[in-house]
């Protein structure tokens, strides 16, 4: 369980369906969960989750991640979004308007899903400089 609980994120943000990073580390060693149940991990933690557990997985390749993105026209500082924020990424105080802290969201939407004016929505981060990286490649084994 270790093992697996040290590969997951560990932000808890429940959009697999568990609450929790461990409840889904639990389900994936009964086999009751599909490799690829974390949408923040992406499609690199799916690979690698089924080469640990020894299933195999096709999936799709990723888009491009996913940010969210205050419409400050409409926010009204009700504070919904940074409390439910399980990296901490949106910042502002109540009643004032609140921002995102970009390097900190990883795109699971659950600020989108508790904001009463709608004024967050997820876009895909568009790659520059400053913003793209390559990635890490897979280790042999792993």
């Amino acid at each position: 369980r270790e093992e697996i609980m040290e590969l997951l994120p560990g932000v808890n943000c429940g959009q697999c369906g568990y609450p929790g990073c461990g409840g889904a580390a639990d389900a994936l060693i009964a086999g009751a969960a599909s490799p690829a149940l974390c949408p923040p991990g992406g499609s690199v933690l799916a690979r690698t989750l089924a080469v640990k557990l020894g299933r195999t997985l096709e999936i799709a390749a990723d888009g491009p991640p996913l940010l969210a993105q205050i419409d400050e026209s409409r926010c009204i500082g009700c504070a919904h979004c940074g409390k439910r924020c399980p990296t901490d990424a949106i910042i502002g105080a109540p009643k004032q308007i609140h921002a995102v802290f970009q390097e900190a969201c990883m795109g699971c939407g659950l600020c989108v899903d508790v904001c009463p004016t709608e004024c967050l929505q997820l876009h895909p981060q568009t790659p520059t400089f400053a913003t793209w990286y390559w990635p890490k490649p897979m280790l042999a084994g792993v």
